[in-house]
């Protein structure tokens, strides 16, 4: 029973991380039915350039986000712009997939050469102990990462609901012919669509670097997962990617402690698998016009 707790309470934890990993994803979809590839090599870019200030100036981690997020910001809206809306709308999705795949194996060679190969990490002593509840250890950067998952998209759906920039995306993503003739900016709301996708990527990466080591290829063994996650999900769905991303990190928890962590690891394409067998629209998106 302290070992199922135990999995439960980090199952709990990952799966707020995983949230935030997968919440960019949804939106690139949702946004231009574009299959983001690169997202997790820029989680590590991020990663990097936060263990490069935290080398520089020995700065934390989470003080380097007022930096990272507005230059991702931008950055994803050039990516946007400069790319992928150059893109024939008749097969964009089969081409974003290699447009994206070329741009992470660039951002990995460019890693790789600046940072060589072998493994980085940022060390905090905050994040380093544990909070032991009933039997339960919680690490601190388990809990660290989850309280920052669970504040950036706390935002993030303050942002899609409230604001005006909110209605227009999701306007967009439901129907971008109908929007642009209520007067929507389309082409702008992608763009600036793609950039909130991925400074949602600048705190990810940035989580990433304070709780495990990494190296310019880790992003291979991120991608998997999070593809797993929005198609479970729901293509294009930022509530049901978080649905599903704690769902997955839950039962990664619970076969971790009971089984192994080869199963563990295993579960993401199971329930892929099942996904696409019995309700290929995904367990928790729903209609797209409801997917907020």
């Amino acid at each position: 029973m302290s070992l199922l707790l135990q999995g439960l309470a980090l199952g709990v934890l990952t799966g707020g991380l995983y949230a935030l990993l997968a919440s960019g994803l949804s939106l690139y979809f949702g946004v231009m039915r574009v299959v983001m590839v690169a997202h997790p090599a820029f989680l590590f870019l991020a990663a990097y350039l936060a263990y490069t200030m935290h080398t520089a100036f020995a700065a934390d981690p989470f003080l380097t986000l007022p930096v990272t997020v507005p230059v991702f910001f931008a950055l994803g809206v050039a990516v946007q712009r400069l790319l992928l809306a150059r893109l024939a709308p008749d097969n964009l999705a089969m081409m974003s997939v290699l447009l994206t795949f070329g741009i992470a194996l660039t951002i990995e060679g460019l890693l790789g050469t600046v940072y060589t190969g072998s493994y980085k990490s940022i060390s905090m002593d905050y994040a380093t102990r544990s909070l032991t509840v009933g039997g339960v250890h919680l690490p601190y950067d388990k809990i660290i990462a989850f309280l920052v998952a669970a504040i950036t998209l706390a935002a993030l759906f303050a942002v899609l609901i409230r604001s005006r920039f909110g209605q227009a995306l999701r306007a967009t993503i439901q129907h971008r012919e109908a929007a642009r003739l209520v007067g929507i900016h389309t082409e702008r709301v992608a763009g600036y669509g793609f950039g909130v996708g991925l400074a949602t990527a600048a705190v990810g990466g940035t989580v990433l670097a304070l709780i495990t080591p990494f190296l310019p290829a880790s992003h291979w063994a991120w991608i998997g997962k999070l593809m797993a996650i929005i198609v479970v999900g729901g293509l294009g769905s930022v509530a049901g990617a978080a649905l599903a991303a704690v769902v997955l990190g839950v039962v990664e928890g619970l076969v971790l402690v009971t089984i192994d962590a080869t199963w563990a690891t295993m579960m993401f394409y199971v329930f892929l698998f099942l996904t696409l067998l019995v309700r290929p629209q995904g367990f928790f998106g729903g209609r797209l016009a409801h997917r907020f």
